[in-house]
């Protein structure tokens, strides 16, 4: 049955969260467009009912379709942005482009902050599409366990509360439960932060430091978390959260992370460049390393194992080196 609020959605991105999205969303809407760059994953959407380039195996519902054409957007009256967070300004700027209906919601569904200017990604979509009503997703939600059917939660924020309700019942399904917030920035804070953790934990899983110490640093990751995001203006409750500690357990541990696979391979030796082209897709963390690093540089914060994993990825530090100096540093009270 049809949603009363939305009729139809476009989906901005071809991946395997774009994906996992328009498999949830079919079952409520009248029509799923996913709209990506490449004319031949699209063909394969629309032929096969499949996309086996990102997420092999799982079945399309008839009423998802998907092109190559951003200017289709503009026929729907809900946009979600699944595309990389490198090319969520670019995209927003075309999509300015195209006509969109000051009806048309946002939903910004990309984890990071962008290098340079430190904006999250709902600033960015509201630099260049000022008048649209606008909202993120967030928690921790892997492509592969939603499109399975598989029980996960979320959390949608925004500080519109009609709009929080209406995209609540949208994403209200019976294996995908939504929350509300109005703490926009201490939920995109939280989803960008913890890539860089699931690095860390990789590593540490690779270097073969053991389940105490990976445990440790995860802990000791969330502390972080919410020592920077609130800094930056998110709130301490939110980083106990779906979208803070909900979202880091998730990366930190889960085989279909590919933060943690990234550094998984970093710690068993290989490099940057070959940790991350055996993945075929990308994995946010490592761009994000150097947006979060300069963000927490600029705020004054203490962060050492964002430090850390900076140091790994950018200045070529052998991951057994950076993890030792992580784990002696001078001892302080925990809640320093």
């Amino acid at each position: 049955m049809p949603d009363r609020t939305f009729s139809s959605a476009a989906i901005l991105g071809t991946g395997s969260f774009g994906t996992a999205l328009a498999r949830l969303l079919a079952s409520k809407l009248e029509r799923v467009e996913m709209i990506g760059r490449d004319a031949a994953v699209a063909e394969s959407i629309n032929a096969t009912r499949h996309n086996p380039r990102y997420l092999a195996g799982v079945e399309l519902p008839e009423n998802i379709t998907a092109s190559i054409s951003l200017t289709n957007a503009a026929a729907h009256p809900l946009v979600l942005f699944c595309v990389p967070t490198a090319a969520t300004r670019e995209t927003a700027k075309h999509l300015a482009e195209a006509g969109l209906p000051e009806s048309a919601v946002l939903l910004s569904c990309a984890k990071g902050i962008e290098r340079n200017t430190g904006e999250r990604m709902s600033e960015i979509l509201h630099e260049q599409l000022p008048q649209q009503p606008l909202a993120v997703l967030s928690g921790p939600n892997h492509a592969e366990e939603i499109a399975s059917g598989l029980a996960t939660c979320a959390v949608i924020g925004t500080k519109d509360e009609d709009l929080a309700r209406r995209l609540q019942e949208l994403f209200t399904a019976p294996h995908f439960r939504s929350y509300t917030s109005d703490d926009v920035a201490g939920i995109e804070y939280g989803g960008a932060i913890k890539n860089v953790y699931a690095i860390a934990a990789g590593i540490a899983a690779g270097l073969g430091l053991g389940d105490n110490a990976i445990a440790a640093l995860v802990t000791r990751a969330l502390a972080e978390m919410a020592r920077l995001g609130t800094c930056l203006g998110g709130r301490i409750e939110t980083f106990a959260g779906l979208s803070g500690v909900g979202d880091l357990i998730a990366t930190c541990f889960s085989k279909h992370s590919r933060n943690n696979r990234v550094g998984l391979a970093l710690g068993q030796g290989k490099t940057l460049e070959e940790a991350t082209s055996s993945l075929g897709m990308v994995a946010e963390g490592v761009p994000n390393t150097l947006s979060i690093h300069e963000t927490a540089q600029r705020a004054g914060v203490r962060t050492p194992i964002i430090d850390a994993v900076h140091a790994i990825l950018y200045r070529d530090m052998p991951a057994a080196r950076a993890l030792h100096e992580l784990l002696n540093r001078d001892p302080r009270p925990e809640n320093d």
